[in-house]
């Protein structure tokens, strides 16, 4: 078991059978820092040199300490953790400006809620926005204490005693990080006012296929989109213009992509494909249209099927906007996590459906032909339980009318039960992920 140094009540070190080490005695945020060597294998063979670790607990010492107070608030850390971000404020020499002599400590009239995040992002790496705290404000404080991404990628490797040998994980030129940039230009809008652009640039686009898509099924206009209009020509140049953005923004998305394993992962690469692949298949097969085969109708009916599928997969493109809306990311998050409670619900509304639709085939099909079949009255019984009614199909007989009544009020009675959970569940979820975000 690795051990790990901790400040006891009287000031000295102890070794502790966990780490990382919070003292209930000393401000929150405080993290020992160990550093371990296993003869060159990092740790990788804990069964190596027979079985006894090597692993040398390295004890932090008062010089490597740093006291920050923000409003009134004592935190304590190490400088070395600090100094791993070195474009940071903190991790810079410009935070000697804020030293002052009489707290012995560097002080800062800032928001402690969002200083606490900032520094968590000194310990592990990671940013967590509180939920206390809006938006701005937090970007203020990240602003101000100059905590930016691309201080991640200037990450030193400095650990306890091993300061000499500190080197920048990765070059500005490196193929990596420019593949990571343009990554996050594609993905995250809020990175540069380009990337804002981008970002308006595709919902724009969107917004014109839809449209597109639309006006072809509109009777006044949808001639236009036939051959020979004087139109054609102008609407065919936008459609591809259109789709030109969609494969290029794609395209770069695949090459920049973290694994190509898992960009096939991602729900949202697979609907930009289904977006764009309906218009190079039509493409492909009114260029096929003229080809030589014995049996010219059976060749067309053919093609007919192929773009009637085709323009059924054009409507994956409405999905495209969920790319560009966090709440509707995080609103499918929230589903995914409360399935267990969407398949009570589907299971209750399938026992019922079932149920009370045979029990009104079996009332009503000799008197009532709306009654024929098992399936018309689980149509009838899906309809009346979740209380939508079309009234295409109603019972006749007074012993349907009664069994219809006891339907529709066991329906809202047993309907609302799992409700209640899955609105519970999506609260809690919600608040957990936005906290996240």
């Amino acid at each position: 078991m690795k051990k790990s140094w901790r400040i006891s009540p009287d000031r000295t070190c102890k070794v502790s059978e966990t780490c990382p080490t919070r003292k209930p005695d000393l401000p929150t945020n405080f993290w020992c820092r160990i550093t371990s060597k296993n003869n060159g294998d990092d740790g990788a063979n804990p069964n190596a040199n027979g079985g006894k670790s090597n692993a040398v607990p390295i004890q932090t010492t008062s010089a490597d300490l740093c006291y920050i107070n923000v409003s009134g608030k004592q935190y304590i850390t190490t400088h070395s953790c600090l100094q791993q971000y070195p474009l940071t404020l903190l991790g810079s020499p410009d935070k000697e400006l804020y030293w002052i002599p009489e707290l012995k400590s560097y002080y800062f009239n800032r928001n402690r809620d969002c200083f606490e995040s900032i520094l968590t992002f000194y310990q592990t790496g990671r940013e967590f926005r509180p939920l206390s705290v809006d938006d701005e404000i937090y970007e203020a404080e990240r602003k101000f204490f100059r905590i930016e991404m691309k201080a991640r990628a200037q990450e030193t490797a400095v650990s306890v005693g091993d300061t000499a040998d500190a080197a920048p994980i990765c070059c500005d030129g490196d193929w990596r990080t420019t593949r990571k940039r343009v990554h996050r230009f594609l993905m995250d809008p809020r990175c540069s006012r380009w990337a804002t652009a981008w970002h308006i640039l595709d919902i724009v686009f969107i917004c014109i296929s839809i449209t597109l898509l639309v006006m072809e099924t509109d009777g006044n206009v949808k001639n236009a989109f036939k051959e020979g209009h004087a139109a054609y020509n102008y609407l065919f140049g936008l459609n591809v213009l259109v789709i030109a953005f969609f494969t290029t923004d794609l395209l770069i998305r695949f090459v920049t992509w973290p694994g190509l394993l898992n960009f096939w992962k991602n729900l949202f690469n697979i609907l930009d494909i289904l977006s764009i692949l309906p218009f190079y298949v039509s493409l492909i097969a009114e260029a096929f249209e003229d080809d030589n085969t014995n049996n010219p109708t059976e060749h067309e009916h053919k093609s007919y099927v192929v773009l009637r599928v085709c323009r059924i997969f054009r409507i994956v493109r409405v999905f495209k906007f969920i790319r560009h809306s966090q709440d509707l990311i995080m609103i499918i998050k929230v589903v995914g996590h409360a399935k267990k409670e969407l398949c009570l619900l589907v299971l209750l509304l399938f026992i019922f459906s079932v149920s009370f639709g045979s029990l009104m085939y079996y009332i009503e099909h000799q008197s009532n032909d709306q009654f024929s079949t098992i399936m018309q009255g689980c149509w009838w019984a899906i309809v009346t339980i979740t209380t939508i009614g079309y009234g295409d199909i109603a019972p006749a007989t007074w012993l349907g009318k009664v069994v219809g009544s006891l339907v529709l009020t066991m329906g809202i009675v047993f309907l609302a039960l799992p409700m209640t959970i899955i609105v519970g569940k999506f609260s809690t979820v919600y608040e957990k992920e936005k906290g996240k975000e």
